[in-house]
This record gives C-alpha cells, sequence and structure tokens, in this order.
C-alpha cells in the first residue's frame, strides 16, 4: 500500500493507495468516522457495478447507508442537480456530524464534494474516485464545484475530504475510452514536473504493461499533486501548473456541449496545441511539441479537432477563473517536465488557439 498525506495549514488527510482496498472499506471508514449515518452519492453506472457490494459491506459493519444517485457525465454537475442532492439529504435528514461518501469519477466526486461543502454550511466526506482520471487528479486537492451553461467549474470551493481511497483495481471495469481519458491528465503531471515519467510512460507498450505499472502510475501523479497543493491551495500561484492544457481544452468541453470530446481528450488537444504555438514562437524547446504528440497517440488520445470557429472558443476562454482583469494566466513548458506560468493579456490568447 501507497499511503500519502496531506499536510495543509488548517487540515490533515491521507491518500491510501492499495489494490482491493474497496474491501475493506468498512473497517477504513470505520477508523475514522464513529457516527452511523453515511450518504453515498454515486452514478447509476458505478452503482450498478460495486453498489451493491459497498452497501452490503457497510451495512454490516453497523452504518446506516442512504444511496443518492445521479447519472453518468458531466450533465449531473449542474445546479439542478445539485439541488436533487440537497433535498435528497434533507429526506434522509443528514446532519453536520454525518458523512457523506463520494463514490464514482471526476463528476460526482465534484458534485459530492460541493454538496458537502456547502449543505448545513459543511458536512464531513470522503473521496473514493473510481476512474484514473478522479484518482490522480479530481479527488486530491480539495478543488469541487459544478458547471454553469457559460462554462466549466465556474461555481466552486476548496473543501478537502477527511480521507481519499483509491483502489486500483476499480479500474479493470472502466472503458478503455476513459482509462486513455484519465492517461490525458498523468500525461499532464509528467510534461509539467516529471520527464522521467514521461520516458517510462513511453516504455508502457500494452494494455496489460498499463496495469502493472499503475499503481506506481497513480502515486507519482498524486505526490506532485500534493506537493503542489501544499504550497498553494487556493490556486494563487504553482498549483496554476495543474491546468496545463486545461484553459484550451475546457473551452473545447464546452465549445462541442461536452458531447464529442471527454476532459481527458479536450485536455490532451489542449496541451498539443498551446505546446505548438509557444514553440513556434520561440518559448518552448524545439520538438516538445511533437514528443506531446507521440506520447498522445501513444495513449489513443487526439491533439488536434481541425478548423472551428475560434471565436467562440475565445469566449469561454475570456471567463476563465485563472484571469486577473484583463490578464490571463496559461501554462505553458519550457520542454518536457518543465512547465510554468505565462502571464498575458487577454487580448492576445487568440495567438495560441489560431490553429486547433
Amino acid at each position: 500500500m501507497y499511503k500519502i498525506k496531506v499536510n495543509l495549514a488548517q487540515k490533515d488527510y491521507p491518500i491510501l493507495i492499495k489494490r482491493g482496498i474497496i474491501n475493506s472499506l468498512d473497517f477504513e471508514i470505520g477508523r475514522i468516522y464513529k457516527n452511523k449515518k453515511i450518504a453515498i452519492i454515486t452514478d447509476h453506472n458505478i452503482k450498478g457495478i460495486y453498489g451493491d457490494r459497498i452497501i452490503e459491506s457497510l451495512s454490516a459493519y453497523g452504518f446506516q447507508i442512504h444511496t443518492i444517485l445521479v447519472n453518468p457525465g458531466e450533465g449531473s454537475k449542474s445546479i439542478q442537480v445539485l439541488s436533487h442532492v440537497y433535498n435528497q439529504l434533507l429526506d434522509i435528514g443528514i446532519n453536520r456530524k454525518d458523512l457523506i461518501v463520494a463514490f464514482g469519477g471526476g463528476v460526482v466526486g465534484d458534485l459530492a464534494g460541493f454538496a458537502a461543502s456547502t449543505f448545513l454550511r459543511g458536512i464531513r466526506y470522503i473521496q473514493v474516485p473510481t476512474s484514473l482520471l478522479a484518482q490522480i487528479d479530481s479527488s486530491v486537492g480539495g478543488k469541487v464545484g459544478i458547471n454553469l451553461p457559460r462554462g466549466k467549474n465556474l461555481v466552486g470551493n476548496f473543501y478537502h475530504p477527511e480521507s481519499v481511497f483509491i483502489d486500483p483495481d476499480l479500474l479493470n471495469t472502466l472503458p478503455n475510452r476513459y482509462l486513455y481519458d484519465g492517461m490525458a491528465e498523468v500525461i499532464k503531471y509528467a510534461c509539467i514536473r516529471d520527464k522521467t515519467m514521461y520516458e517510462k510512460l513511453l516504455s508502457i507498450e500494452s494494455k496489460e504493461k498499463l496495469y502493472e505499472n499503475i499503481e506506481e502510475i497513480i502515486y507519482s501523479c498524486c505526490s506532485i499533486k500534493k506537493e503542489i497543493v501544499e504550497k498553494d491551495e487556493r490556486e494563487s500561484g504553482e498549483r496554476m501548473l495543474l491546468n496545463f492544457g486545461h484553459t484550451i481544452g475546457h473551452a473545447i468541453e464546452k465549445f462541442f456541449n461536452y458531447e464529442t470530446f471527454t476532459h481527458g481528450e479536450a485536455v490532451a488537444i489542449g496541451m498539443y496545441c498551446i505546446t505548438r504555438q509557444s514553440e513556434e514562437m520561440g518559448i518552448t524547446k524545439k520538438g516538445t511539441s511533437s514528443l506531446i504528440k507521440r506520447i498522445l497517440v501513444q495513449y489513443n488520445l487526439p491533439f488536434e479537432i481541425g478548423e472551428i470557429d475560434n471565436s467562440r472558443l475565445l469566449e469561454s476562454i475570456a471567463l476563465d477563473k485563472k484571469g486577473e482583469e484583463d490578464i490571463l494566466n496559461i501554462v505553458l513548458l519550457k520542454e518536457i517536465g518543465a512547465g510554468f506560468i505565462n502571464k498575458i493579456n487577454k487580448e492576445d490568447i487568440g495567438e495560441f488557439v489560431s490553429h486547433l
């Protein structure tokens, strides 16, 4: 088992990474939670695969389990679904001493975490991420939120869980597309901070080899995120590095109404396109974008989408949360393994999205 402790000014919490930890979730939760009532927020797909096992295990331990179901997909990160979750929590009778468990991928984690952070001004919660993207990124660091029609994650909070339990075995039932969706975020970590990880990823030539190494990959990504979050919990500086590819990626997701590309696929395109542009501008070492393209292709990820209406992308980017009045913070690479934050005028962002 790998164990990481996130140390923050106001709170510490562990991240436990272990194959099969879902089978001892009752014991692990029992170590940190002494009351009885638990609200599990999950989606219909995860409930169908793992729900009965989790509910039976926790119930046998003595917990009173209530399940709140949402539809899978980005559409559930909405005010309407959030309101449904609030009403279910009221019907259950959840109070401030009770516990919420976010059991699902990034959408469930963001939605459940935001509900926990705001319901009754704050309920304790635990993250049990079931997708690779959630295991290496969204479940760690305390960023929770929902989308608005005008953009992604425009309503949110910083609210940390009591613990994060990561079971790599849950990835065995993940469809290939969503496994590689998570690999886009793994590649992001390698690009901004860890050239050795990039080289290791290139050496993995099959899905079977990827699974053999997945526990170590998850640990490496969570360790990088822990270090960055501890230095900059509220995303006022270094934590923005974690948004490499996201400024364009989020705009692409919205452009296609969250239907054509997954989050990881959109981020993959964003990483390649912005690096290709910064390379042409002499900011990034020559050949870096080709290295990104090579690894994206290896992990079945897209790197371009062709000509589209860039004006609509620019409208979304203008709402980017990493902006400061007329300034936008974008993440670029000096080379693989060396990311940095570049401040530009918002009106100049068109230079970086001119050839998607």
